[in-house]
């Protein structure tokens, strides 16, 4: 049987929340490492509508997690084929301009210290020696 004073404690009185109980974030319920209630603040500062419901921020905060991770994926995968450990933002920058949605959405972006897409023009490129050519000053050097 227990007592008085321990059932008192341990059951929920009154209103609001319990003072031994951690506080859990609306990223951590939502699953994301991205801040929701910062995304939240900031629809609000910026007044994009007089309200703002509370899946809106979610569904932001998602969204842009999704983003992040596509390019951190794709910009890695540059940096190991560059024999790098570690993402500059010249990988970035190939990541982005390789992949044909993330070019598009960032096509007026620019990516400080990106560099450029390697790209030599086929006029510029040597010409290939003809096979015919190559035969006929091999025959006359012959006697």
């Amino acid at each position: 049987m227990s007592t008085p004073a321990v059932a008192a404690t341990t059951t929920k009185g009154g209103r609001g929340r319990r003072k031994d109980s951690k506080s859990v974030s609306r990223s951590q319920k939502a699953g994301l490492q991205f801040p929701v209630g910062r995304v939240a603040r900031f629809l609000k500062a910026g007044r994009y509508a007089q309200r703002v419901g509370s899946g809106s921020p979610v569904y932001l905060s998602a969204v842009l997690e999704y983003l992040a991770a596509e390019v951190l994926e794709l910009a890695g995968n540059a940096a190991r084929d560059n024999k790098k450990n570690r993402i500059a933002p010249r990988h970035i920058q190939l990541a982005v301009r390789n992949d044909e949605e993330f070019s598009k959405l960032l096509g007026s972006v620019t990516i400080t210290n990106g560099g450029v897409l390697p790209n030599i023009h086929q006029s510029l490129l040597p010409k290939k020696a003809a096979k015919g050519k190559a035969e006929i000053g091999s025959v006359s050097q012959e006697y």
